[in-house]
């Protein structure tokens, strides 16, 4: 069996939140994770990120386009644009930036930046 590579649980990841496949997110995570989502919250632990896997403020799975990846050590850092479903609001649409911290070949913390799109 071939070892993963950052890119590759990174690629996981979000594939697991394009089709909300909790046991695929979780996999990719350390124990002691930590998701800023700057501005918004920090979850702390696999069990409170799990939570957040389907918020329920929203609906659906969001659709995720990955623009680019760039990768520097133990850092792999993504951008795009994605689509959604708010409870509240409806469909909305925002740009995203997140960056990935490894750690024993898993992930360790996630800073997400999320900027809604008209």
């Amino acid at each position: 069996m071939t070892q993963q590579t950052q890119r590759d649980l990174v690629a996981d990841y979000l594939e697991g939140f394009r089709t909300s496949d909790h046991r695929r997110i979780l996999a990719t995570l350390t124990e002691d994770v930590e998701w800023v989502i700057h501005g918004h919250r920090t979850t702390r632990g696999k069990t409170e990120f799990d939570s957040e896997i389907e918020n329920p403020a929203f609906t659906g799975s969001p659709d995720l386009d990955v623009q680019r990846v760039y990768e520097d050590g133990p850092v792999v850092v993504t951008t795009g644009e994605g689509r959604g479903t708010s409870v509240e609001h409806g469909p909305f649409r925002f740009a995203f930036n997140d960056l990935f911290t490894f750690r024993d070949g898993l992930i360790a913390r996630v800073d997400s930046y999320v900027v809604p799109l008209p």
